[in-house]
């Protein structure tokens, strides 16, 4: 596979003021665009009592988004419901500035945070939701993904499969200090996430960007998913299949056919 994903800026952003340049549009060069299509699927799996997972896209505006939602009681639903209709929202309306993509996807995600930290402090049973963000959009023959958290971001290209995105987790930081040091990361690990939606006022989003051509699939998945399948798996699953949606019961029942524990999201893009 010969693509290379450049990551973007990472850094810490605080609120920006929300209509200071509405009504002003972004006059770019005409560029040459590709059609996508895309499928989704969640699943409650055998575990979970609820499903905390959400997803979301908007055709016209060409973003996507999977979250996976944490709390006590119906809290984790709620922060990713929220997440997901905020960032959709969020990177509608900054369409009407004079933004780039890029900064354009940042703030929706800064946005969307603080959106998820403000509900939860007005409510005692919602304090300490959250949620982790993956999201993809695209400009022209460029996409750009952005993260928190360990729901992840897979590319496919040519029978090949390479996950673009880093945990924001305890075991995938201990796995990075592990390679360095020779200590194997520990699996009880797993379940602490180090960044996420909504936690605090602010966050840090990481981005991730390249040019995608026909024929090219992206997958955005949470780890009820990828806890269970390897690239390879990944790659086999889809492989040629043209049938989107038929490719996420397949990756669903990987994650089945051991245990599930956990709820079961992905999102499949492909681009013509």
């Amino acid at each position: 596979m010969d693509q290379e994903w450049e990551p973007a800026v990472s850094a810490e952003y605080l609120e920006i003021p929300g209509d200071e340049k509405d009504g002003l549009t972004h006059n770019r060069p005409e560029e040459a665009k590709l059609t996508v299509e895309v499928a989704a699927i969640s699943d409650i799996g055998y575990k979970r009592t609820n499903n905390e997972d959400n997803f979301g896209y908007d055709l016209q505006s060409q973003v996507f988004v999977v979250c996976d939602g944490m709390g006590g009681m119906a809290a984790g639903e709620i922060a990713s419901s929220t997440a997901v209709d905020r960032l959709l929202r969020y990177y509608d309306e900054l369409g009407n500035t004079p933004m780039d993509i890029e900064e354009r996807l940042h703030q929706a995600i800064v946005k969307t945070n603080l959106a998820v930290w403000t509900a939860a402090q007005k409510s005692g049973e919602l304090r300490g939701m959250g949620t982790t963000l993956v999201t993809a959009c695209l400009d022209g023959k460029r996409i750009w993904i952005g993260n928190i958290g360990d729901s992840r971001a897979y590319f496919l290209r040519e029978g090949g499969c390479v996950q673009i995105t880093q945990d924001h987790s305890c075991a995938a930081e201990q796995s990075l200090r592990g390679k360095m040091q020779g200590i194997p990361a520990s699996g009880i690990l797993r379940q602490f996430i180090t960044r996420a939606i909504g936690v605090e006022a602010t966050v840090q989003a990481d981005l991730f960007t390249a040019e995608v051509r026909p024929g090219d699939v992206v997958l955005l998945a949470t780890d009820g998913l990828t806890r269970y399948a390897s690239t390879g798996e990944i790659a086999q699953c889809i492989g040629n299949d043209w049938d989107l949606a038929k490719s996420c019961r397949k990756l669903v029942e990987i994650a089945k056919q051991q245990g599930a524990a956990d709820n079961v999201t992905c999102l499949l893009l492909r681009f013509q």
